[in-house]
């Protein structure tokens, strides 16, 4: 059973430490908000889920470019090559065009009229609570409250996402609505319609998260994982739909500022026990092929979105400290992210359909969350 927490106790950041020192995954309540903002939210998602696939493909991912906004197919997202069972839209911050990748403003369709107001109201309502999150952690590690939100997460990269993953077909038993990964990036809010399907990896074992949709889901990327040096884990979890009505889940993603800056000092985590990233969860250990450009070619750059957020080192990678050794890699996840290819202007489009492709955990790869 993954923890429970109630964000308003006294004990929030020492019960956050410890679950996610141990799971990496945790459930919140106390979080404040509304029940009839989340409901309204999925009504309006089931509304525009409905429609034909050509009244969605006037909003298709292709559409949005390079900032990563719009709409994907059924199957149109993979997870370790094969296509994942759900159908998504992505969101981010409302931004003026602009030339670098995951930045500018989002595609909305014209029908449901509500689907704007109310994500924009939920990403409003989710960052601050993502922020308050950061900062329990930050209390729990022993490094002040605003720790995160005074650097890394000061301007940070706010994405959001709606994914609908219709009744799992009998005839697909080796398939998932997304296969088993771990998240990229900083930290995870998951909110949902409070259909089961989201399983935790705890140890050998597969845990079934939470599912009253009172709770959020509350879930460590990558990049905390090796921000703590394995303190906080960065745990692989899938989703598969067993219900016989479509399952509707809501992440949220808080990740650091596109420009924060990565820069040798002592590490801040200075207690923290190290586990090597090979050591847990059968994860590779061996780092990708160097890559020419801002990510291990030198001590000191930035962070480029996913970039140093999934960056493999030989020997240390320790954002706590805003450190990476020359040595680091950038592991394959980040060159199968087009996003990142962006960045690194290794090309200067979004693939040809328009959709992205992320890699399981199971591979040794990171994704995106389910």
């Amino acid at each position: 059973m993954l923890p429970i927490i109630d964000i308003g106790s006294p004990e929030a950041p020492n019960e956050i430490d410890r679950a996610c020192r141990q799971f990496g995954f945790f459930a919140i309540r106390g979080h404040g908000v509304s029940d009839d903002l989340r409901e309204s939210l999925i009504r309006s998602a089931k509304d525009f889920f409905a429609r034909s696939s050509d009244e969605k493909e006037k909003v298709a991912l292709a559409r949005g470019g390079s900032a990563w906004r719009g709409w994907f197919p059924l199957g149109g997202e993979l997870t370790s090559g094969v296509p994942d069972l759900k159908e998504g839209y992505y969101f981010g911050r409302e931004l003026p065009v602009d030339t670098r990748a995951m930045h500018g403003p989002n595609i909305w369709p014209d029908e449901p009229a509500s689907l704007r107001p109310l994500v924009s109201e939920w990403m409003a309502t989710m960052e601050p609570l993502a922020q308050h999150v950061l900062g329990l952690m930050a209390e729990g590690l022993g490094v002040g409250r605003t720790f995160f939100r005074d650097d890394l997460t000061a301007d940070p990269t706010a994405l959001y996402r709606i994914f609908r993953y219709p009744p799992h077909p009998d005839n697909a038993p080796d398939r998932w609505g997304v296969a088993e990964h771990s998240d990229y990036g900083l930290l995870t809010l998951l909110a949902h319609d409070g259909t089961a399907g989201l399983q935790v990896k705890v140890g050998d074992d597969w845990v079934d998260a939470p599912h009253d949709p009172d709770l959020i889901i509350c879930n460590l990327g990558d990049m905390l994982d090796r921000a703590t040096e394995g303190r906080y884990r960065s745990t692989p979890h899938r989703a598969r739909n067993s219900s016989t009505a479509d399952r509707y889940s809501l992440p949220f993603f808080l990740d650091p500022g596109w420009n924060a800056v990565i820069e040798p000092s002592q590490s801040a985590f200075s207690g923290s026990s190290r586990i090597s990233i090979g050591d847990r969860q059968g994860r590779s250990s061996a780092a990708a092929p160097a890559i020419a450009g801002p990510c291990g070619t030198s001590g000191r750059g930035r962070s480029g979105a996913i970039v140093f957020w999934t960056a493999r080192a030989r020997s240390d990678f320790n954002l706590s400290s805003r450190s990476v050794r020359s040595s680091s890699y950038c592991s394959r996840a980040a060159i199968t992210t087009w996003a990142v290819f962006s960045c690194l202007n290794a090309v200067n489009s979004p693939p040809a359909n328009g959709f992205p492709t992320t890699r399981g955990r199971s591979i040794g790869d990171d994704s995106a969350d389910a």
